[in-house]
């Protein structure tokens, strides 16, 4: 659905002189089916992620890279889960090896290659939500924050109740659409208050559900990965950003 956060990805590895590898067996994580108790759906899944990523025990990769927090953690601490659960013991383990070399973006720039500033330039005035799996499951702490405030021209404003939720929750939105409404309603007050041109997030499940809401309010602020705006040069700005338009009557 929003394939400029891989995209940006491979931008920013490639600028630092990295390698990046696409194995197209992948698909889903299996983190919506795991996270509603849809275990045996979940399996196959996870089984499929677990075969795709395989080479990364032998070596042939040095890591796997995630642009996503709620993925991340789902790989880390879901999917050994889900197939003991199902009697798969042999996956399980294969599986939890895999997510040790398993990393979100931010830690894979800041924690394994040790880098804060990519060459990036982003002249625009971003707040940046904190998602609920990065901040909790993945545990990304401040490296996001890091990895903006390197960012050149980037003016970064502090989010009032940035770790606090913004209603999505996946199928919680779904399944609990007036609760999920009035979180959404909150966390759009707060962004707003911010004056920013853009909010920046590390999951695009949340930047879809945000950016839906301030669509709707017509308030001009543009929804971007992180990833997107480390893409971003001075001689190259990221063209893969994009945001949802304002919203209009329908006769």
């Amino acid at each position: 659905m929003f394939p400029q956060a891989p995209e940006a990805t491979v931008t920013i590895l490639e600028r630092l002189g990295h390698e990046v590898v696409f194995p197209e067996g992948q698909v889903c994580c299996g983190q919506m089916h795991a996270n509603t108790g849809y275990f045996d759906d979940a399996a196959s899944i996870i089984e499929n992620h677990v075969n795709t990523f395989a080479p990364v025990l032998d070596g042939e990769w040095d890591a796997i890279v995630v642009p996503s927090g709620s993925c991340t953690g789902a790989t880390r601490h879901e999917q050994a889960l889900v197939m003991e659960h199902v009697g798969k013991p042999e996956i399980a383990r294969k599986a939890e090896q895999i997510a040790a070399h398993t990393y979100d973006l931010s830690e894979l720039l800041v924690d394994v290659l040790g880098v804060t500033d990519v060459g990036a330039a982003f002249p625009h005035r971003v707040t940046y939500h904190s998602t609920c799996h990065s901040l909790r499951v993945a545990k990304l702490g401040d490296k996001p924050y890091q990895l903006l405030r390197a960012v050149k021209g980037l003016e970064l404003i502090d989010l009032p109740d940035s770790a606090v939720c913004c209603g999505f929750g996946g199928t919680f939105a779904m399944k609990n659409a007036d609760t999920s409404s009035a979180m959404l309603a909150d966390k759009m007050s707060n962004i707003m208050s911010t004056r920013a041109e853009v909010l920046c997030a590390g999951d695009y499940s949340c930047l879809m559900h945000i950016g839906g809401g301030l669509s709707r309010l017509n308030s001009g602020i543009r929804i971007m990965h992180i990833a997107e705006i480390l893409a971003s040069t001075e001689d190259a700005p990221f063209e893969g950003n994009v945001s949802f338009a304002p919203a209009t009557e329908v006769n």
